[in-house]
């Protein structure tokens, strides 16, 4: 069933590439995009849609699951080793760990068959406005000797490396330094780097944080900029407050002890 139209978001036509073994599927999803004013390209298997991702250069891909030889997952890590194009996965079946899967390969997002064409072009649209959207404030922050962050030049220095991090992490690390020392539960944090549609998907905001610590933090293990606020949320150190001296006060008294 063809749908209405959402609404035109921007004159340019942003091209999508469909990764799907089912004609049928491919069909559907183009027709209800190309109304959306996408530009649609397909590919009907892992292979063949690395070709596409490097002669076509995609502003996003919707990526099956469920395709034979080649599945989504292997494809998904083969596009990843040499793109970061923004990609949603299609999946028949709700299991959440399957889910986690996808997003720790580096998917964008998923979309359970199922799905009304108004879900799909949503959830585009919210990954697409994510990446077009950059984290900003003003000028390097220290936060100690260990830990630096520049949102203008997105750079962050940890332990006197530099760490890169994709589009997503960026956004949520600006909102959590942006309110240090204020505990923003887990609906606010979705709603605002994910999207107010994103307020319930806790894994998420889970494994997300679990990226930044690995990156960021000297003992993830053991977190002192990033801390959770058991069953509420998770708040950035208030390094700006003494917090933080007086946490490495209390960690080396511990070690010491």
């Amino acid at each position: 069933m063809v749908h209405t139209p959402i609404r035109p978001e921007t004159s340019e036509r942003r091209r999508i590439l469909i990764v799907d073994d089912e004609a049928r599927v491919r069909q559907f999803i183009r027709l209800n995009l190309e109304l959306e004013g996408f530009e649609v390209f397909e590919a009907s298997n892992g292979l063949e849609a690395l070709e596409k991702i490097k002669e076509v250069l995609p502003d996003l891909v919707i990526l099956d699951v469920m395709m034979p030889e080649m599945d989504g997952f292997e494809t998904l890590e083969l596009i990843r080793e040499t793109s970061g194009v923004p990609v949603i996965m299609l999946t028949v079946r709700a299991d959440e760990a399957d889910k986690v899967r996808g997003l720790e390969l580096g998917a964008d997002d998923y979309v359970t068959k199922p799905f009304s064409p108004r879900e799909l072009v949503s959830r585009i649209r919210a990954v697409l406005r994510r990446v077009d959207t950059p984290a900003t404030a003003g000028g390097a922050i220290q936060i100690d000797d260990y830990l630096t962050i520049d949102f203008n030049r997105r750079v962050v220095i940890a332990g006197g490396k530099e760490i890169k991090l994709r589009p997503t992490e960026w956004r949520l690390l600006y909102h959590l330094v942006n309110n240090a020392g204020r505990t923003m539960t887990h609906e606010n944090l979705l709603a605002k780097v994910w999207g107010y549609e994103y307020r319930d998907e806790t894994h998420y905001l889970r494994l997300y944080i679990n990226y930044l610590r690995q990156k960021i933090e000297p003992d993830p293990s053991q977190p002192r900029y990033i801390l959770t606020e058991r069953g509420v949320g998770y708040r950035f150190v208030d390094f700006r407050g003494g917090e933080l001296e007086r946490l490495k006060r209390r960690a080396a008294e511990r070690s010491g002890a």
